[in-house]
């Protein structure tokens, strides 16, 4: 790093650190009407679905004293981070957003924290999972987890149990002793079966989480402090050693040459091969088991965690987390921390998972446990729930995209991929930092 970036750096997080402290002071000196039986309406922005939220503030607003009032605005990823920070440039935003944390990164600046004195650090991470800790900050909290869906793996049973295979992969290792047995070709050497689809980004639903689960399940947490403080990416030459073998064991499903060979640009998307049949493994989220049923009833299949390496423990999994975060903009603080506090509390967040069919973020409704095989597996999936300060989704998956596609062609080595995708990164995370 020059000497040049790294005044940059130091300027930006000056200027960062006053937009915290501003933030917190705010909040922790804006003094609502406590006595009053009313709170002031609310308005929220989100990419959470608008029916399902209205729907959720009608039932509690129905039950509790005082009433609340949030007018929701759904808008798409897309544009959501443009769309805010125009509003608010014109002081015409919201006073909370409602948005997975793939999407918190870019707006940090703009959210008033939550002091400690208001919410305790222990309290946070007593009441939520584990994954809920990237919220954390060393001054405060940057929102309350709302909903959380993690990637699992559905598996095909009529295709394990054809070939004689009795239990689903648990190790990602496994799939190389499974991949002779479930994937088939043609007289002509073409996949008409497959065991797994990984490698081919294209065609590969939610191919930047799978591969960001295994990143992080080798000990890569794709963005990280570095030595100076900074918000970084972890995609280094320094950590080649762990980088190398995920990149290669990824890269094998499309390679023609390798034994594992199961995958191309010129199948289907992966969950389109699982719902025909064609695809033994497909690694989705949770909330995709209703559709699954609902396009082939006939497909018989269960859901499992997701792979690991073995000898790694519990293991972890990309949860896409949504959570509430207040903004400093926001002339009705009081008010927003009561109304989503509220919106956060454990007896309507139970009954909103179970409609959602998904585990609770919150460790006390997890704690009830469930007679429901599905949804006592997805709570276990939530336990090992993980995600990354990410500078977009978009662009770190294009990076995860550019690495394993650049050395499967064998356009650069492997230290070379690395050290790209990293420069890439670094750049989108800094980007980021300055919106």
């Amino acid at each position: 790093m020059n000497s040049k970036f790294s005044k940059f750096q130091i300027i930006t997080l000056l200027v960062f650190g006053l937009f915290i402290v501003v933030g917190v002071a705010t909040f922790a000196f804006y003094k609502g009407n406590s006595s009053s039986n009313t709170l002031t309406a609310i308005t929220v922005w989100g990419t959470f679905p608008k029916n399902t939220f209205d729907q959720y503030v009608v039932k509690i607003s129905n039950n509790s004293s005082p009433q609340i009032n949030v007018t929701y605005t759904q808008k798409t990823p897309d544009i959501f981070i443009s769309s805010l920070i125009s509003a608010l440039a014109r002081g015409q935003g919201p006073d909370a957003i409602l948005i997975p944390t793939e999407l918190l990164l870019p707006l940090e600046d703009k959210l008033a924290l939550i002091p400690y004195t208001a919410m305790p650090q222990r309290t946070f991470l007593d009441t939520y999972v584990q994954e809920s800790n990237i919220y954390i900050n060393q001054n405060g909290v940057m929102g309350f987890p709302f909903t959380l869906d993690p990637l699992v793996m559905y598996w095909n049973r009529d295709m394990f149990n054809a070939a004689g295979i009795a239990t689903y992969p648990k190790y990602w290792d496994d799939f190389t002793t499974l991949n002779k047995s479930l994937t088939t070709k043609d007289v002509n050497g073409n996949l008409r079966k497959s065991a797994i689809a990984l490698g081919q980004f294209s065609n590969i639903n939610n191919a930047r989480e799978i591969f960001g689960s295994i990143l992080i399940q080798a000990g890569n947490p794709v963005t990280g402090i570095d030595n100076n403080g900074h918000l970084s990416s972890t995609l280094t030459s320094a950590n080649l050693s762990v980088l190398d073998p995920v990149i290669k064991f990824f890269a094998q499903f499309i390679d023609p040459s390798s034994v594992n060979y199961s995958w191309n640009k010129s199948m289907p998307d992966s969950k389109s091969a699982f719902l025909s049949g064609n695809l033994a493994t497909y690694f989705g989220f949770a909330s995709e088991l209703s559709d699954i049923r609902t396009k082939n009833p006939n497909l018989n299949f269960d859901v499992a965690l997701l792979p690991g390496p073995k000898g790694v423990g519990a293991g972890a999994t990309y949860g896409r987390m949504y959570g509430f975060s207040l903004l400093r903009s926001s002339p009705n603080l009081d008010s927003a921390f009561k109304i989503i506090s509220m919106l956060s509390a454990p007896e309507y967040l139970g009954p909103l998972s179970d409609g959602l069919y998904l585990p609770s973020v919150r460790r006390d409704v997890l704690a009830n446990g469930s007679t429901d095989s599905y949804i006592s597996l997805f709570d276990r999936a939530a336990l090992v729930s993980t995600t990354w300060l990410d500078a977009d989704p978009a662009v770190s998956g294009q990076i995860f995209s550019d690495m394993v596609q650049s050395f499967a062609s064998g356009k650069k080595s492997i230290s070379q991929t690395v050290q790209d995708a990293g420069d890439l990164y670094n750049n989108a995370l800094n980007q980021a930092l300055t919106q």
